[in-house]
């Protein structure tokens, strides 16, 4: 797939969902949708690590922060679709859960994938950035300047 297309964009979207579900509840979702394909894998959820890099006040030069633990899948579908599956930590069946998505999504099955698995991810993303927001909210501060009578 070419780079800066619109289906680039839409995947990248539907992965970084994907990538930002709680522990298992891609995999529950495909499950209650009754969705279980048949696959082989191209690569077999596997655990490794990534370097994170980081920026000094966002324009600085970078630097490296850390490592993180990730899980990665590959998949093909016996239709000959592939995916493929990223997730935080140690977390093969959601790694695989993950691909197998990004593979259906490249099916005519698509807008059904995206009805019972990818819009209640990302309504429940939603509700807990509103929940974070609420808390982070009761923190704030506000400053504020009195004017003095001299110029």
């Amino acid at each position: 797939m070419p780079l800066n297309t619109p289906e680039n964009g839409a995947r990248r979207d539907w992965l970084g969902c994907l990538a930002r579900a709680p522990e298992g509840r891609a995999a529950q979702l495909l499950a209650l949708a009754g969705l279980a394909p048949e696959f082989e894998y191209l690569r077999p959820p596997e655990i490794g690590s990534v370097m994170l890099r980081g920026r000094m006040g966002g324009s600085g030069g970078p630097f490296n922060l850390g490592e993180m633990t990730v899980t990665r899948c590959s998949l093909k579908l016996a239709s000959g679709e592939v995916g493929h599956g990223y997730v935080q930590g140690r977390r093969r069946d959601d790694a695989q859960a993950a691909a197998l998505v990004d593979a259906l999504m490249q099916t005519g099955m698509a807008a059904r994938i995206r009805r019972d698995v990818l819009d209640p991810l990302s309504a429940d993303e939603q509700t807990r950035r509103t929940a974070r927001a609420g808390k982070a909210a009761q923190t704030k501060v506000e400053f504020f300047t009195m004017v003095r009578g001299e110029d």
